[in-house]
């Protein structure tokens, strides 16, 4: 008889692994609790408007990996997409990441590359090695550029004092002394053309994949399965007996509009008196399409609750001392692979996700062949 593999999750971690097991000729069983496939980036025509919506926010495919990019373009034709993302500071409009154009514009200059670069220099704190956010802010752009860009949307998005967030969060966001102001600096960056739905409905189309959606799996049934990939929740798995990992959700507020609302797909709004941190105008980031009307969605972030979709992994000390403790419990778990975002509580791109499901799934069926036991996680979450 052929093994019998059970995929919870049907986002992009569980459509890939089941996709690689079913071609190596495993029959593959995919459950998710809602209604669609492809978690967090799933997207759905607005019956009113035809607008494309991201449902769970916006989701921009970048990657440098080639190999991803192959990948994904087998399943979906994807479109050229520049993310342009503005900012509303003070009642000005500046645009992101910081570059040229946003420090001649905030400072009221017209420096050329090389004097923006010493200016900004002079601004900046010497900190040799950063270790909160607030440092590499200080030692990164200086003190205004900090307090006009950075410090009200981290303190809103995170629910904390920057001074207390790892400096990793803010080191993977660019500063450019130039007028680039093309978000992400990827080679490979697009958006498929009939949403990320359809691309994962795809993956999934397998003679050897069987999906049940508004489907709960219980982990107590995991040994009724020849192995278990779990992308839920890592702590869900162990139905938190010891705590609740910490997250950070989001509240979407829907409104419609005539036209074109702001120009852009994303404007950001990091003053503090502004209780969201952006609004994202669902048409933009479909560009080759043309709508008379438009959705948009303002962003609230807060705490997670247990009935909320965790979005952001909070990872700060109390949370990394309880998720060592669920590793090592993980550890001890037969038959089962934790993986993706939820799995390892760890934040991740979508092309990231996709290489770590196509690595795991060459890595689980060799061990199946040598008999050797599959790893416990698709990567260390510690």
């Amino acid at each position: 008889m052929k093994a019998r593999l059970m995929m919870v999750g049907a986002g992009l971690s569980g459509a890939v692994l089941a996709r690689q097991c079913a071609q190596a000729g495993y029959d593959v069983t995919v459950v998710d609790a809602r209604p669609h496939v492809a978690g967090n980036c799933h997207t759905a025509r607005d019956a009113d408007t035809g607008v494309m919506v991201h449902t769970y926010g916006p989701h921009i495919f970048h990657t440098d990996d080639d190999g991803v990019w192959d990948y994904v373009q087998r399943f979906a034709t994807f479109m050229p997409y520049k993310n342009q993302v503005k900012t509303t500071v003070a009642g000005k409009v500046y645009s992101l990441p910081v570059n040229l154009h946003t420090i001649n514009q905030f400072f009221g200059t017209a420096m050329r590359p090389d004097e923006a670069r010493d200016f900004v220099a002079a601004q900046t704190s010497d900190i040799p090695d950063p270790q909160t956010f607030e440092e590499q802010a200080l030692a990164f752009v200086g003190p205004d550029l900090y307090a006009a860009f950075f410090k009200g949307y981290t303190e809103k998005q995170w629910g904390t004092s920057p001074s207390n967030l790892p400096a990793s969060i803010l080191k993977r966001l660019p500063l450019r002394f130039n007028y680039d102001d093309n978000y992400f600096f990827h080679r490979h960056q697009g958006m498929p053309r009939d949403g990320y739905t359809a691309l994962v409905a795809q993956i999934l189309d397998h003679p050897g994949i069987t999906v049940k959606l508004e489907t709960v799996f219980d982990p107590a049934e995991a040994d009724q399965w020849d192995h278990v990939f779990w992308s839920g929740p890592l702590d869900g798995f162990f139905d938190y007996k010891l705590g609740r990992l910490g997250y950070r959700t989001l509240d979407f507020e829907l409104f419609r509009a005539d036209g074109d609302w702001q120009g852009c797909a994303v404007m950001n709004h990091p003053d503090a008196d502004v209780a969201h941190t952006r609004i994202s105008e669902h048409k933009h980031f479909a560009p080759w399409e043309n709508h008379d009307k438009s959705v948009l969605y303002r962003e609230f972030p807060r705490a997670c609750g247990p009935d909320d979709i965790p979005y952001y992994p909070i990872r700060l000390a109390e949370e990394k001392s309880l998720l060592a403790d669920y590793v090592a419990l993980a550890e001890t778990a037969s038959n089962v692979t934790f993986v993706g975002r939820l799995g390892t509580y760890r934040y991740l791109d979508m092309d990231v996700t996709i290489r770590e499901a196509l690595d795991l799934a060459d890595t689980f069926l060799a061990a199946r062949t040598a008999g050797t036991p599959a790893p416990r996680f698709s990567k260390a979450p510690l």
